[in-house]
């Protein structure tokens, strides 16, 4: 897992944001327009079993701010996570806030087919908010969701990956299934969770590199 956080300065790093700013490119022009509405269309074809529907909610209601920040408050009272609960308060606040901003530039609208599966039982949260800044509630790219989600697999797999080198990278799993959920909710597009799980790794890369949050559980592999 230690493989997936590199510094600011490095190739990869450079690399991702050269793709992040094409993305946002393509999907402000509209050039992934087609290739979006395609994959929305077939998610909305195969809903309507209610186990699966309820939980794609269940997963997609993991993702909510609120939730994370209530978990790395945990952390931050325990005196051994200290510093990994802090470091996930700083990065949710990063990543909710410039996903609000950048839905303010690009400006795409969600989603607007109907869910046409299972009722759900409660509503769906929002995404993310923006400070004085209009429709940000409304936009949907990139996924605010999606960068929660990533920055919570990547830097836990990462503080984990000294103890668990191997059963770290379950945890990428969290992210791949928040990403699914969105697009199954019709609260997104493919677009804006592939760009979201991208500001997710960039954002981690910047913080985990840094602050060696790998060390917290060096020396106590079973």
């Amino acid at each position: 897992m230690q493989k997936l956080i590199f510094d600011v300065r490095s190739r990869p790093f450079i690399i991702l944001i050269m793709a992040f700013i094409i993305i946002t490119l393509l999907v402000y022009f509209g050039i992934t327009a087609e290739f979006d509405n395609s994959i929305v269309l077939y998610f909305q074809s195969i809903a309507g079993n209610p186990i699966l529907d309820l939980s794609m909610q269940s997963i997609t209601e993991a993702g909510d701010v609120y939730y994370m920040l209530g978990f790395s408050i945990v952390l931050l009272i325990i005196k051994r996570t200290r510093r990994l609960g802090l470091a996930l308060m700083i990065l949710l606040v990063m990543a909710t806030l410039l996903t609000g901003y950048i839905k303010c530039g690009v400006d795409r609208d969600r989603p607007t087919l109907d869910f046409t599966g299972t009722p759900f039982p409660i509503e769906l949260s929002e995404d993310t908010f923006a400070l004085f800044c209009e429709g940000g509630f409304n936009a949907s790219f990139p996924s605010g969701h999606a960068a929660r989600a990533t920055i919570f697999g990547l830097i836990l797999g990462y503080v984990l990956s000294e103890r668990f080198p191997r059963g770290c990278y379950l945890l990428l799993l969290y992210p791949i299934l928040m990403s699914i959920s969105r697009i199954y909710v019709m609260q997104h597009f493919p677009m804006d969770v592939i760009g979201g799980a991208i500001l997710g790794i960039l954002l981690a890369g910047v913080v985990a590199k840094k602050s060696k949050l790998y060390e917290m559980f060096k020396g106590s592999k079973t």
